[in-house]
């Protein structure tokens, strides 16, 4: 590809991003005078007279392409516009809006990265990784129940920090921790997935003979792992950006995220277009800068085809752990399926649990263990298909960096609430069109992390000499390329499968997924929340499900690549043994 096609396809996919916001209401089929009118004064009468000045004072009368025209030949004069319901500007909204995020993110990336080291920590001295159950579970964590619970124990039980708002340094600690902690298990398990492959070379082991210090190789080792990572942490970083609406309601912190949802209920177009923007514009700036500390910490070897690929080392998870995790979700599962999970008790209501109700009941008096049971066919179903389609789509398009980057860094951009939306307005909400806004966005860490290990195994010496000695493409793709990328491409995506999930139950929370009574596990989440200091059974069910679908996913994942890695291993063992036998025959004869 041209070194411009990233660029052409990122401004392709910019403007049609930005075409589709200004385009919602006439999406939607909802008349935005209407909606306008209700978000400025709900008492006053929507007569006709009413609706058509707003009209003619939002110049809705000359249709969504007029308006799309004058709001772009502002913006080329640095005017975002004024906001349609309360008449004030929009770039000093947005920029407050941006620096809260900016300030949260930066307090949950530190959070983040900490708990990441702790779970490196132990692999950099052991020198072997594990299943990664744990750091699973820890990213499988629902930000927004996360968010509730320490809300609950430290604000309001304990008393130590404020539990709304954004007035100081203290006000950031909680949401920090909310979404801090599932960002770090996802960096933590993919850090500790690479470095045992590391630790294992020769480098390693020479330094340790010469009397390097553990310090210094533990920096090295890092240092050789992280580059693949990279783009990671910049996706995580706008995620936790713009992704923490859920967060940001908890709070009531008034981030860009919670402004773009709010701009998006009321369809101010103004406001949510300058939000969306400027979402984009972080996207696009962290990319950039994720690519060049990448390429910087390459140096000279990616240009010049001498990179050295650390040894392929899956993990050797023991098939008791995934053995207990499947059990255990089959028998709940199973024995929800076998009640009525819409049988309504209001005598019964927020019941604890008992052996009539073995997870109690829910806010209506329903079986917990009746829904939770029936809702794992749709929501663990639904993001599995979607996980599925993520990593085809991922893998694709790892091998075609120039036109999947500018597409990557706009969909990682967009958080799956304004996706959500958009594909909601089109298509009405449901469980597929929710599914079809998280496919829409989930597949760029995975092109990002398959684009970056294909890079690498193309700049490696390996392959430089399997050129040179005549060997075709189709070979090297099949025998080397693919197999050096799909199986930690493959993991990452099982690790996803947890926050997939969570990001379908966030839709459904907000009601652009999965409708009531529907059981679907994100349904429950949210329904359990107006109740949780009273009924933490409720909640901490489906939340206990997804960290348990979390570590069965890894730790499965791990077993079976361990012992497909030990299969190859011994048939290479057997091929060398019986070459060097041949040539020993031939050589005696």
């Amino acid at each position: 590809m041209r070194p411009s096609a990233a660029g052409v396809t990122r401004a392709v996919c910019l403007a049609a991003v930005l075409a589709a916001v200004g385009l919602l209401p006439w999406l939607s089929g909802r008349d935005p005078a209407l909606t306008v009118l209700r978000a400025r004064s709900a008492e006053q009468e929507p007569t006709e007279e009413a609706l058509d000045a707003i009209r003619r004072d939002l110049g809705l009368d000359a249709g969504p392409l007029s308006l799309l025209g004058d709001w772009a030949t502002g913006l080329v004069r640095g005017d975002l516009g004024t906001s349609w319901v309360s008449g004030t500007e929009i770039l000093p909204s947005v920029v407050s809006g941006l620096q809260v995020s900016l300030g949260l993110m930066a307090a949950a990336l530190t959070v983040a990265v900490l708990l990441a080291m702790a779970l490196v920590a132990p692999v950099l001295v052991r020198g072997r990784g594990s299943g990664g159950a744990f750091a699973a579970m820890a990213a499988a964590v629902p930000e927004f129940l996360l968010a509730t619970v320490v809300l609950l124990v430290c604000g309001v039980w304990l008393g130590w920090l404020p539990t709304s708002g954004w007035q100081g340094p203290a006000y950031m600690v909680l949401p920090a921790l909310a979404l801090g902690v599932p960002a770090g298990g996802l960096l933590g398990r993919l850090m500790a997935d690479a470095l045992p492959a590391v630790l294992d070379e020769r480098w390693v082991e020479l330094w340790r003979g010469a009397g390097v210090g553990p310090a210094r190789v533990s920096a090295a080792a890092l240092r050789r792992v992280l580059p693949p990572l990279v783009p990671q942490f910049g996706m995580v970083a706008v995620g936790l950006t713009g992704g923490a609406v859920a967060v940001e309601a908890v709070f009531a912190v008034p981030g860009i995220g919670r402004t773009a949802l709010g701009a998006a209920k009321s369809q101010d177009l103004p406001l949510l277009q300058g939000s969306v923007l400027a979402l984009l514009a972080l996207g696009l700036v962290t990319g950039a800068l994720a690519a060049l500390v990448r390429r910087r910490m390459l140096g000279p070897a990616l240009r010049e085809a001498g990179l050295v690929l650390p040894p392929a080392r899956p993990v050797r998870a023991h098939p008791a752990l995934p053995v207990l995790l499947a059990a255990v979700l089959l028998v709940v599962i199973g024995w929800g399926l076998l009640r009525d999970p819409y049988a309504v008790d209001t005598t019964a209501r927020l019941a604890a649990p008992s052996w009539a109700n073995p997870l109690g009941t829910d806010g209506l008096g329903r079986d917990v263990l009746a829904r939770l049971g029936h809702g794992a066919a749709s929501t663990v179903g639904t993001a599995a298909a979607v996980c599925l389609l993520s990593l085809l789509a991922g893998l694709a398009l790892g091998f075609l960096p120039g036109v999947a980057a500018g597409a990557a860094d706009i969909a990682n951009a967009l958080p799956p609430v304004i996706v959500g939306i958009l594909v909601a307005a089109a298509a009405g909400p449901g469980t597929g069109g929710a599914a079809l806004a998280v496919a829409l966005i989930s597949w760029p860490p995975l092109a990002a992390h398959a684009a970056a290990l294909v890079q690498e195994v193309r700049a490696s010496a390996f392959l430089t000499a399997q050129r040179a000695l005549g060997a075709p493409p189709w070979w090297i793709l099949t025998r080397h390329v693919l197999p050096s990328v799909a199986a930690p491409v493959a993991r990452h995506a099982l690790l996803r499968l947890p926050g997939i999930a969570l990001a379908l139950a966030s839709l459904g929370f907000l009601g652009l997924g999965a409708q009531p009574p529907a059981p679907e596990w994100g349904l429950l989440l949210d329904e359990s929340r107006a109740y949780i200091e009273r009924a933490p059974w409720a909640a901490l069910a489906p939340a206990v499900a997804l960290a348990l679908l979390a570590g069965l996913a890894v730790s499965g994942a791990s077993y079976a690549q361990g012992r497909g890695a030990r299969r190859r291993a011994g048939r290479r063992t057997v091929r060398k043994e019986t070459a060097h036998a041949v040539r020993g025959t031939a050589v005696g004869a």
